[in-house]
């Protein structure tokens, strides 16, 4: 048991050696979702997939890197916008990409992994929103990275596995629709090794 701790702790230091950390920021090119409006009861469903807008992100990341291989855990800061005819729809969240990369060939590589997200606000315009199904979400991220000594530049697509749905209410708190908060988004990162 000592010699397996002692391994492990060795192992970590040794990982650690090979650790870079870092900060991002960069552009979301999302649509929130789809809002599913009932008008009355029984009658004309209406479905928006949407304008898709820019949003933005800031965080920062921690990769270890394996020879041609990398894990890098993140944490960010996303604010989305999409609109629906005249009312706008803003989500704030946190997510945590868990991304596992390969060094393709130079500065190019290719990663992929799962997307938390944790979301602490949305509204739209007009209209209550009620708390969406799931507070944390899973996804998948995969994209490209190019790297220039410490700048690098990614590009990625997000994806939920399921919908996670929230219902909109009138005046009255009766739903009159729903809205998939887990958007489908295209993310460009610029980030800093520090």
């Amino acid at each position: 048991m000592k010699n397996n701790l002692l391994c492990l702790v060795f192992l970590l230091v040794s990982a650690s050696c090979f650790a870079q950390f870092g900060v991002k920021a960069g552009l979301n090119f999302n649509s929130n979702g789809e809002l599913r409006e009932v008008v009355t009861a029984g009658e004309n469903i209406i479905e928006d997939s949407g304008d898709a807008k820019i949003g933005y992100h800031v965080g920062a990341y921690y990769e270890i890197n394996f020879s041609k291989l990398y894990l890098r855990p993140e944490v960010v800061y996303t604010k989305t916008k999409s609109e629906y005819g005249s009312s706008a729809y803003d989500m704030s969240k946190i997510d945590v990409p868990v991304l596992v990369g390969i060094d393709v060939i130079g500065p190019l590589s290719i990663f992929a992994g799962p997307a938390f997200q944790y979301t602490l606000d949305n509204d739209l315009d007009n209209a209550t929103i009620s708390d969406v199904q799931n507070d944390i979400t899973v996804g998948f991220n995969f994209g490209a990275a190019v790297k220039f000594g410490n700048i690098g530049l990614d590009v990625r697509y997000e994806r939920g596995f399921s919908e996670n749905e929230a219902s909109i209410l009138d005046t009255n708190n009766v739903k009159i629709g729903t809205l998939d908060s887990r958007p489908s988004q295209i993310i460009f990162s610029l980030s800093l090794r520090l």
